[in-house]
């Protein structure tokens, strides 16, 4: 395992992390969930991520359980939290001053944790004033409940203006983004933030690193039929207008390159990924042990994708962002 400095910071992160969304409280045991974040963290990842909203408060609550089970040291490991989606009544969703501190209070019990390492703004408000929302981080930082913040799913122009914020009255401005990052998903990462990782030094968490499994290869063993209702019900396809006789083929075609390598199809997405320098660290799910030992083969699979190799996937995806001025 290799560890990324998280943008400019000097907090190291693996290159590798383990993600709870949909897996802790919801799909899998607490036995599992722990299982996971054993083998996770002797194979030397020391980032977990987890949010307020993952399972509505039960896959912190599982992994805080966890966490003060095993009593590793706190030094060895960071964990997340972000706030956004706290609730349906008025003043329990967004980020202004209340919502804010009070999630970060409750993710603290949540978790059982001193403090959160990594602090997100799950999504950006528009009716709270990014003033508000970055002297709250701020404050939050110099009372020592947390000890970085950053966005996730914000774009260039909102994280740009939050930097500015923190600028014009000497605060401390995001350190990170979690954006959702894939062969298929590509814009921000790729040219949106080229600015902000230059200004700023902004560091990335990414998430759906295997396009919500589409990247694994399964859907290839499904009927004709079942591909396409599959591939019709994943929102981002259709956010994007994807034609999926033609979106297949090209799985089919990556899934062949993955075949002459000798690899697995998601280990060589997740590779593809870490190739990226400005990816700090990939955020992995699992539902089972054995799952997690295979996607973590990706850090062997990074030395095969040459450039020869990046090149041909190029080639079939046919999808690399334009440069864009923001």
């Amino acid at each position: 395992m290799e560890y990324r400095r998280l943008g400019k910071s000097g907090l190291q992160v693996s290159e590798l992390s383990l993600g709870s969304w949909v897996t802790f409280g919801n799909q899998i045991s607490d036995e599992t969930a722990e299982q996971l974040m054993i083998k996770a963290y002797e194979s030397g990842i020391n980032f977990f991520d987890n949010a307020e909203v993952y399972a509505d408060g039960k896959s912190e609550i599982v992994m805080g359980n966890i966490l003060k089970k095993l009593n590793w040291d706190r030094s060895t490991y960071l964990v997340s939290s972000k706030v956004f989606w706290g609730g349906k009544l008025p003043n329990q969703k967004g980020l202004m001053r209340k919502h804010v501190v009070e999630a970060c209070d409750a993710a603290l019990k949540r978790l059982q944790v001193e403090y959160i390492d990594l602090f997100f703004c799950h999504r950006p408000d528009i009716y709270t004033p990014i003033e508000e929302t970055v002297w709250t981080m701020h404050n939050l930082i110099q009372q020592g409940k947390i000890f970085y913040w950053g966005t996730s799913e914000w774009n260039a122009q909102q994280i740009t203006e939050a930097h500015y914020v923190a600028e014009r009255y000497k605060l401390i401005g995001p350190t990170m983004e979690q954006p959702q990052y894939n062969m298929f998903f590509r814009e921000k990462v790729e040219n949106a933030y080229l600015d902000i990782y230059k200004n700023f030094g902004l560091g990335t968490t990414i998430w759906s690193p295997l396009a919500s499994g589409i990247l694994t290869g399964k859907y290839l063993n499904a009927s004709d039929e079942q591909t396409r209702v599959n591939l019709a019900g994943l929102e981002w396809i259709k956010e994007k207008n994807v034609n999926n006789e033609e979106f297949t083929n090209k799985i089919k075609q990556l899934k062949q390159l993955a075949d002459q390598l000798g690899v697995p199809m998601a280990q060589m997405s997740l590779a593809w990924c870490l190739k990226n320098p400005n990816v700090s660290t990939v955020i992995l799910g699992a539902t089972k042990v054995s799952q997690l030992e295979e996607n973590l083969k990706c850090l062997d699979v990074k030395e095969l994708l040459t450039p020869e190799i990046m090149e041909k996937i190029e080639v079939i995806l046919a999808n690399k962002p334009s440069r864009t001025i923001y």
